[in-house]
């Protein structure tokens, strides 16, 4: 074993632990995060309720049909009230104050917020240092395989976030299901997709890994961002027509749907991000095709996974079409956003691990 091959293997090494200390970090952040949400909203639960209650009663005082009247023979007049028509408001049209946790809380909860946040940066950092161990210990781009694409989506997901937060955007409710979910996402990597440092495939030794595959990723997180968003909203939809309606969730529904904005602020958000990124997930399909003419002498070929990138962007493109010109909103436009992630998720996951093809790097 010569001296580089063991320097190596100790970065590769490094790279594992600082990976599964991310893990633990994140671990905390997910706890730190559900105080926030536990203890946090207490002061402010009933803030939605109170708003839709209050505009239900002023638009059945507007809204009420005129009383008949009826002459009787005696002389007396009776008075008849014909029926309240109850109609389902849309969500734009409800002006619904966002939750507290869109923007802090109370002070206590504004405590476990900001200790959750602080936690969730350290854990980026310590994730960032290993994935870039990782790509030290071979000398490339650290995406030759599914585990290090997984490390590496994660890590870019939550600086998402971060960045977010930096722009001073309201996005504090995002912090638990990122956590949680970037939490799962590094156990399976740990696991199940874990593959040793070792070098690339010949095909994958060009400069346009460092193009075409970090824009991949890029999008790839920015579009689960938004796909938290669409759920979410889809939740607080429902809540907020329940409480429209005269119905009376339960005290966990409340206190979690009370944390969040309002049904119409998740939409403008998923929809503004998933808009944003979609010009570069464009690119990301172009600089793919002009990769495949350098390494394999075709443009496109139809294979899995070009094929998968391709109807991922007819997805993205059919619920930003609808949205700007059949003028989709809620959920029609939410079911859309969400059958494009699924062809996201299935092109990143599933074509890789079961698919054989000229893509198939899983490494598993």
């Amino acid at each position: 074993m010569t001296l580089a091959a063991a320097a190596n293997e100790n970065l590769a090494h490094t790279s594992n632990v600082l990976i599964y200390s991310s893990m633990a970090v994140y671990l905390l952040a997910f706890f730190a995060n559900m105080a926030e949400w536990i203890f946090g909203s207490r002061s402010k639960v009933g803030r939605t309720a109170a708003a839709l209650t209050g505009k239900a009663g002023a638009a059945a005082a507007a809204g009420a049909a005129p009383a008949v009247t009826v002459q009787q023979k005696n002389g007396g007049t009776a008075v008849l009230e014909r029926p309240q028509v109850v109609t389902r408001a849309a969500a734009g049209a409800r002006d619904v104050p966002d939750g507290p946790g869109a923007s802090g809380g109370d002070e206590q909860g504004d405590l476990y917020g900001r200790i959750a946040i602080s936690l969730t940066a350290l854990g980026f950092l310590v994730e960032l240092v290993g994935v870039v161990t990782r790509a030290l210990s071979v000398e490339r781009a650290p995406w030759g395989n599914m585990y290090e694409f997984n490390i590496t989506f994660s890590t870019v997901a939550v600086g998402v976030y971060l960045a977010l937060l930096a722009l001073k955007k309201n996005v504090r409710w995002l912090g638990l299901p990122l956590v949680t979910t970037v939490l799962l996402d590094l156990g399976l990597a740990v696991t199940v997709l874990y593959t040793a440092s070792d070098q690339l495939v010949p095909a994958l030794h060009s400069y346009w890994l460092y193009i075409h595959v970090s824009t991949a990723i890029f999008c790839g997180a920015v579009f689960y961002v938004g796909a938290v968003g669409t759920i979410l909203y889809l939740f607080k939809d429902s809540y907020e027509n329940k409480l429209a309606s005269g119905g009376k969730p339960g005290r966990f529904a409340t206190s979690v749907m009370e944390r969040l904005p309002a049904s119409q602020s998740l939409d403008k958000f998923s929809y503004r991000v998933n808009a944003a990124v979609f010009p570069l997930w464009t690119f990301t399909i172009i600089a793919g095709a002009i990769w495949a003419g350098d390494a394999w002498g075709r443009y496109w070929g139809w294979d899995p996974k070009e094929t998968w990138s391709f109807i991922t962007w007819v997805a993205y493109a059919a619920y930003l079409h609808a949205r700007a010109t059949a003028g989709w909103k809620g959920r029609k436009a939410a079911y859309l956003a969400l059958i494009a992630f699924a062809c996201w998720i299935f092109n990143y996951y599933g074509v890789n691990i079961f698919v054989t093809g000229k893509h198939s790097y899983a490494g598993v």
